[in-house]
This record gives structure tokens, sequence and C-alpha cells, in this order.
């Protein structure tokens, strides 16, 4: 294997200040491992705006190539389990922020890392999903196994206008819950029921100071905001209801009391894309494939070229962003 590899590469001068720009690199320059993959798509998610903006200290080493996922074909392995020709997934595992991310036309990885795309999942389809929508699959299993079920009463999820808010909304809806999605942006509300949800509420009232225990409105939730909206859909949760957290645009900090753990049996459950372990992993692609349509799929995502990331990394940190970005890394 020779040639040059185009790709979006970020580095720190001495003085602390970010460069994010295209730049053709050799062959060489390629990480460690024992699977190389073309790269097709990567996708922009909110971990991503906030590495290439600088907003917050994502990588953890310079310079890199961010995007923390990719779908492309193998095309040379030295593991069995991946031949030359193969569609793959890789989702999460420290790319973009410890490892070469998927901002780039071709890199190698460890096969540990990797899914089989499953049918009938294209590669582009596979980043329409990507982080955000494999996140927003594991908080819906998440809440299944605590016995939140369609005929529970409503299931809220927060932050319905960011790309994990929206693929929750479509998997609830397609499940048979009756989805309320919560949303900053009033001018969604004709998208968030494209996705499914039944009724939009502003987020504000969730975040708005209340009573240790407020009315039971909510069998389960999805969050995606964290901070102060957080505490108010714990508040809200009806007995033996469940959240399940997997973000902090809001804030990082959790303001609440035991109250609604011990008095109505309440469940917090944390979820992590990253490190999940592969046969969870694989099972929630699975899931995906089955759960999500072509039509809702493309509802959720518009596409972008490579050049045009750092731009958007500003406007998704700022909440400008709607649904989905998919980065087609060869244009």
């Amino acid at each position: 294997m020779s040639g040059m590899v185009r790709a979006l590469l970020l580095e720190r001068s001495e003085d602390g200040a970010l460069r994010c720009a295209i730049q053709h690199l050799d062959d060489a320059a390629l990480p460690a491992g024992n699977v190389v993959v073309d790269v097709h798509f990567s996708s922009l998610n909110y971990k991503d705006g906030l590495s290439i903006s600088g907003t917050a200290r994502i990588a953890r080493s310079f310079p890199i190539v961010p995007g923390i996922d990719l779908a492309g074909v193998v095309r040379e392995s030295s593991d069995a389990r991946f031949a030359a020709g193969d569609a793959v997934i890789l989702t999460g595992y420290g790319i973009g922020e410890r490892h070469w991310g998927g901002y780039t036309e071709r890199t190698r990885v460890s096969a540990d890392w990797l899914v089989p795309l499953p049918a009938p999942l294209t590669l582009h389809q596979a980043m329409v999903i990507g982080t955000a929508g494999f996140t927003a699959m594991l908080a819906v299993m998440a809440l299944e196994r605590a016995g939140v079920t369609p005929r529970g009463g409503d299931v809220l999820v927060s932050g319905g206008g960011g790309g994990v808010g929206g693929v929750a909304i479509a998997l609830l809806a397609r499940r048979g819950y009756r989805v309320v999605a919560a949303s900053g942006r009033p001018e969604l509300g004709e998208y968030l029921r494209e996705l499914g949800a039944s009724a939009v509420i502003e987020r504000s009232v969730l975040s708005a100071p209340g009573k240790p225990l407020e009315s039971e409105r909510w069998a389960g939730a999805i969050d995606t905001v964290g901070g102060d909206t957080l505490a108010g859909i714990i508040r809200g949760l009806a007995y033996g209801g469940a959240v399940a957290a997997c973000g902090n645009a809001g804030g990082a900090t959790l303001a609440t009391t035991v109250f609604p753990f011990i008095l109505r049996g309440v469940q917090l459950i944390g979820i992590d894309s990253v490190q999940c372990p592969a046969e969870p992993r694989r099972a929630a692609w699975r899931r995906l494939a089955d759960d999500l349509d072509a039509a809702q799929l493309g509802r959720l995502a518009h596409e972008i070229g490579l050049a045009e990331v750092p731009a958007y990394a500003s406007e998704i940190v700022a909440g400008r962003i709607r649904g989905r970005v998919v980065v087609d890394v060869r244009r």
C-alpha cells in the first residue's frame, strides 16, 4: 500500500491555537492497526463540534484526524474476521480523540473495533445513524430492559432537534410508544412530528425550578441535555419510570433529591456508546437496521463535504444544526 491520503487534520500550535484544514498525508502516517479501511462516510456529532471548535478538550494528542465515527470498506486485513471488500462501521473506542478518526479517505484500525454493516443498511445510511443513532438505540434498549412499555404512558425525548434525539423519536414511535419531544427550538415542531412525535413541548418547561416531586408525567425518558433539564425530567417520572441519560449540552451537574428514587422507585440509567462491548454493540446495530426505514433516515440528515466540516462544527456547538450531518470524505 502506498500513496497519499486526503484527510482533515486538527493541529495545535505552541500557543494553544487550533488549526483544522485538509491535508494530503503519506500512507505511512496511518495509525497502527490490523485492518485498513477505505472510508466512504463519517458524520458530524456534537463531540466533533466541541473538538474542532476548541470549545472542549476532546482530542488528547496532536496532530490528529477528528471524527468519532466512520463507515467504509476493508482494503486490507490481517485479522481473520474481516476480508477485503467487507463493509464495516466504526463508532467510539476513542477514534477522533486518542486515535485517528473518520475524517479521512483511509485509516488503519483494530479489528476489535469494527462492526459488519448489517443489511439492508447502506454505508451512507449507517452514517445518517452514526454515533448519535447508535447512542439513541442503546438508550431505547435500556428503557426496554427497565420495563418501560408502549402501554405505560408517554415517553419524553429531550433535545429532539439534535441527532440523538431525532433518532430516538423515530425509534420509539416505530415501536408504538407515544413520544413527547422537548426542544428549545419551537420552529422544529413540524419536523419533530414528521419523525413520530405525538406532541412537542418547550424544553424550558423541564429546566424551570420545581418541587422535589412533580406530577407523574413520563413513563420513561431519553435525555440528551443533562443539567437542569435532566433534573426536571426525574422529578416528573411516573412510579417505576426510568430515564436514560446520554448528554450534557445543558450542563454536567445534576441538582436533584433522593425522593424520586426512594418514593417512586425511578431509575436513572447512564448510556455510554464509546466503550460499549462488542456483542451489545452488534445487537444495537442489528436493531437499527430493522427498526429504521429509509424514509425516516432521509428526513434526519443532509450531507456535506470534508472541507465544510470546520464551519459546521461551530454551528452544531451553537445548537443551530437540525438532525444529522453526513460527511462524504471523498468530496
